[in-house]
């Protein structure tokens, strides 16, 4: 059986798709924990986000894409958990989200030129 061609993305797509993607990460990690998010829509969050996360790995480097990936879904359930359960918000906890939020930025710039 011949192996499936893809059409190669731009890299400015792959970063929206990995944007887009972390962002869905954040609705269905939440969803886990409330109910107000329908089962349907967490399933829906988990299926698109994990096929952008895909189409971006075409273009991007797999490593860089997952780390920031889970990067964004982190920092926004994080927020989300801060936000929502009134969880303790101290100088501490936003030092931590402030330095992640660096990281990824970090790895991001990084990675510029290096894939193949």
């Amino acid at each position: 059986m011949a192996a499936k061609s893809y059409k190669r993305i731009s890299e400015p797509r792959a970063w929206a798709y990995v944007l887009l993607g972390g962002l869905l990460e954040i609705v269905w990690a939440s969803g886990f924990k409330y109910e107000a998010i329908p089962g349907l829509i967490v399933l829906g969050a988990v299926l698109a986000s994990f096929e952008l996360i895909v189409r971006a790995t075409r273009t991007l480097p797999v490593g860089t894409v997952y780390a920031v990936f889970t990067g964004i879904g982190t920092l926004g359930t994080t927020m989300m958990e801060m936000v929502l359960s009134g969880g303790a918000i101290s100088i501490q906890r936003i030092a931590f989200i402030l330095l992640l939020l660096a990281c990824i930025i970090a790895l991001k710039l990084s990675g510029k030129g290096s894939e193949a």
